[in-house]
């Protein structure tokens, strides 16, 4: 059977994928290693032969480059909004990194590791499968860092789920986070207006172009017992119904100001005036804003809600469109066909990946990679990680540059990032196994894991007292030590008892900042 194994690498990596999703999917208590049991299961496959791990190196740099290079285009429009608003928490968790960076070179030092294992601790106990990928190639290649790596992998877990169920008993004030504006969803209502005023002057009203956010849009108006779209410059008049859909919080505000609350379903008059769901299917409407649209001009109709994954988010006029939303349009009748030409509206072309524009993507995150900074007798680099990472952060953001659409289709960038990072992890294992065998059930592999628990608990701890000096509310703290982490299990452990906006908030501003941080410093972790 080895001998099968030795002859056939791809066999080999893909029977290490097989196996390490169905170890990744076993609970452990509230814990699923998920993708990381492809680097277990490589690891028990490389230990039996050291031929079953050689010549993946070029298997995990193309691995490596889709997992982050597709997490950039993911977040790259949240990470850059949310820069201002979370500057605090974003600044004070690179600090609590840089000092964590520092205890484990000292820490290395003292219990005599070398700086290849201090590598593989670094990454392995913050779960930054990035960090990993820099680390080994900062070392020239050794399988030491990917040892040290999956011995403290779970203990990162473990600890931290630990700490945070802590921190989720323990409520913290919140001065500066408020209550989110609405967390159960949208809400649509109708409301007899008392007072004369156009769409535009509703409070909270998402519909002015150049203005981004809000909480509330109109859709049907009913006048002298005629259904139509209200415009976003229409003049309401007294004696108007109209269908208010938005957070729950600002739909009642609009209509407390509007008038009055009726029990009447205007959409349940479908005669003149319907709605509909439209895939975002065609590229030349990718990256373009709703206002850009000119829906209401153009059709008569409006955008009032965006299913973008799992979320269904209310429309504002400065929201970019990306392939894959589902756009729900209140328009006439006749207009819908028209409508669904203009999105493409075909679910089959969703699942088409413009390998093009990604190729084109990974090939400059590539290319910024190989930028090397020299630091005294050591040199910085962003590497194979975070150069893909970086520009796909910035491609994000842009959405599309003239005709080339950077993004891809949420449910197409899942699954390209996941058969990345099973492929890395389960390469990186099958090389690893040897070394891994030979340390991990020894009195040094029990020293690394004790290490990384008890820094990690500092850390930790460190992040606690952050998230109380700025005044962050519990459930952000607690999201935000899940991308501190960066283990989507944690934030899964987190959202099963904190139902709040404001974790996954947390979750998406250091996860990304905290891959480009870690990069970075594994790189001076094991200069030192």
């Amino acid at each position: 059977m080895i001998e099968i194994l030795a002859s056939a690498p791809l066999l080999t990596l893909f029977v290490a994928v097989a196996l390490g999703t169905l170890v990744g999917a076993i609970p452990f208590g509230p814990v699923r290693f998920g993708p990381a049991g492809a680097l277990f299961v490589g690891l028990a496959i490389g230990a039996l032969d050291p031929r079953l791990g050689e010549g993946l190196g070029l298997v995990q740099s193309i691995g490596l480059a889709l997992f982050v290079y597709t997490i950039g285009l993911a977040a790259g429009a949240s990470f850059f909004r949310d820069l201002r608003k979370q500057a605090p928490l974003m600044l004070g968790a690179t600090v609590i990194l840089a000092v964590y960076a520092g205890l484990v070179v000292l820490a290395s030092g003292a219990f005599g590791l070398g700086a290849e294992l201090a590598g593989g601790l670094f990454a392995g106990s913050l779960t930054a499968t990035p960090a990993l990928a820099a680390a080994t190639a900062a070392t020239g290649g050794s399988t030491d860092p990917a040892v040290s790596y999956a011995i403290t992998y779970p203990v990162a877990i473990i600890v931290t789920i630990l700490a945070v169920t802590l921190v989720m008993r323990k409520r913290l004030p919140g001065t500066r986070d408020p209550e989110p504006p609405g967390g159960a969803g949208l809400r649509a209502v109708t409301v007899e207006l008392e007072r004369e005023l156009r769409v535009s002057q509703i409070p909270g009203i998402a519909s002015i172009p150049g203005h981004a956010g809000g909480e509330v849009r109109v859709s049907y108006l009913q006048r002298d017992g005629h259904m139509s779209v209200a415009h976003p410059d229409e003049l309401l008049c007294v004696g108007d119904r109209v269908l208010l859909v938005g957070v729950p919080d600002g739909v009642r505000r609009a209509a407390d100001h509007l008038g009055r609350e009726v029990d009447q379903a205007l959409v349940d008059d479908r005669s003149s005036v319907d709605f509909e769901r439209f895939v975002v299917s065609d590229p030349a409407i990718a990256g373009r804003t709703v206002a850009e649209l000119r829906i209401p001009a153009r059709f008569d109709g409006i955008i009032t809600r965006v299913r973008r994954g799992d979320d269904d988010l209310l429309a504002h006029a400065e929201m970019r469109l990306q392939l894959g939303d589902r756009v729900l349009v209140v328009a006439p009748k006749e207009r819908l066909a028209s409508l669904a030409a203009l999105f493409g509206n075909s679910e089959r072309r969703v699942t088409e990946v413009d390998f093009f524009s990604m190729g084109l993507g990974i090939a400059l995150g590539v290319a910024v990679g190989l930028i090397t900074i020299p630091l005294g007798g050591a040199s910085l680099a962003l590497g194979s990680a975070a150069g893909p990472l970086l520009v796909g952060l910035v491609l994000g953001y842009l959405d599309r540059t003239g005709p080339v659409v950077w993004t891809i289709p949420n449910a197409a960038n899942l699954t390209i990032r996941q058969l990345g990072l099973v492929i890395f992890l389960a390469a990186v294992g099958m090389a690893s196994g040897q070394a891994f065998a030979s340390l991990a059930f020894s009195v040094e592999g029990l020293t690394i894991g004790l290490i990384a628990a008890g820094l990690l608990l500092v850390a930790l701890a460190l992040f606690w007292g952050l998230g109380r000096f700025v005044g962050l509310s519990t459930a952000r703290v607690a999201g935000a030590m899940a991308g501190f982490v960066g283990q989507p299990a944690i934030l899964s452990h987190v959202t099963a008892s904190i139902d709040d906006e404001r974790t996954q908030a947390g979750y998406s501003a250091l996860f990304a900042l905290g891959i480009i941080v870690k990069i970075l410093l594994v790189q001076l972790v094991v200069a030192f």
